[in-house]
C-alpha cells in the first residue's frame, strides 16, 4: 500500500521493491544503497551535453541526458534481466544528478557533485543547493520520491513497455517514457496546474 510505504519506507526500499517484487532485507538494502551511491556521478561528456541544452525544458534535458548516458553504459547492448537491473540502478542513481546539474547550470552555477553519505533524496537536495540538507526537508523529499514511484500503468509506463517489448535497450525505453510524460495530457498537466 502506497500509504504504508510513504509512512514507513525509504525510497531506496521502494526501488528494491519495484525491481525485485519484495521489500529488502537489511543486507540487501545496504547493498542496493551502496550501488546507488557509487553510480551517481555523471561522465563529464554528459555534463557538457547538459550545458549545451541548458535553455531547454527540464524534461527535454532529462530525456537527452538519459539518452547520452547510454553511450557510457557498459551494459547498453545487453538486454538480459541481470543487465537491465544493473542499468536501472545506474539510471536511478544518475537521474537526480542530471536534474540537479541542469538546475544549477541554467542558473549560471557549476554543478555540485554527488556525495556518497546521503540517501537519494538528501543527496538530490545537496546537489541542488550545495549545502547539507535539513533532515526534515530530506524526509519530505524522500516521501515525495516514494509517492511518485507509484503510478501503475499510465501512459509513460506504457510507452516504456512498448519500447522495451521491441527489444530496445533500457535507455531507449526510459527515454520513451520521459518523452511521453512531458505531454500536456500526462505529466505536463501537473506543470500547467502549478503555473
Amino acid at each position: 500500500n502506497i500509504h504504508d510505504l510513504a509512512e514507513n519506507s525509504t525510497f531506496e526500499e521502494v526501488i528494491y521493491l519495484l525491481i525485485y517484487g519484495k521489500l529488502p532485507t537489511k543486507r540487501a538494502l545496504l547493498e542496493l544503497e551502496d550501488l546507488l551511491q557509487k553510480n551517481r556521478v555523471l561522465p563529464q561528456d554528459v555534463i557538457q551535453v547538459i550545458r549545451a541544452v541548458k535553455d531547454s525544458h527540464p524534461m527535454d534535458v532529462l530525456r537527452t541526458g538519459v539518452s547520452a548516458l547510454s553511450a557510457f553504459d557498459p551494459d547498453v547492448n545487453d538486454n538480459s534481466v541481470e543487465a537491465a537491473i544493473r542499468k536501472g540502478i545506474r539510471l536511478t542513481a544518475q537521474a537526480p544528478t542530471i536534474v540537479a546539474a541542469h538546475h544549477r547550470i541554467r542558473q549560471g552555477l557549476d554543478p555540485v557533485g554527488p556525495r556518497q553519505d546521503l540517501n537519494l533524496a538528501g543527496n538530490f537536495l545537496y546537489m541542488l543547493f550545495n549545502k547539507d540538507p535539513d533532515p526534515e526537508e530530506a524526509r519530505v523529499m524522500d516521501v515525495d520520491f516514494v509517492i511518485h514511484a507509484e503510478h501503475g500503468s499510465n501512459a509513460s509506463a506504457f510507452a516504456a513497455r512498448v519500447t522495451a517489448s521491441c527489444m530496445a535497450d533500457l535507455h531507449s525505453a526510459v527515454v520513451a517514457g520521459i518523452a511521453t510524460i512531458k505531454g500536456p495530457s500526462h505529466g505536463g498537466a501537473a506543470e500547467d496546474v502549478m503555473l
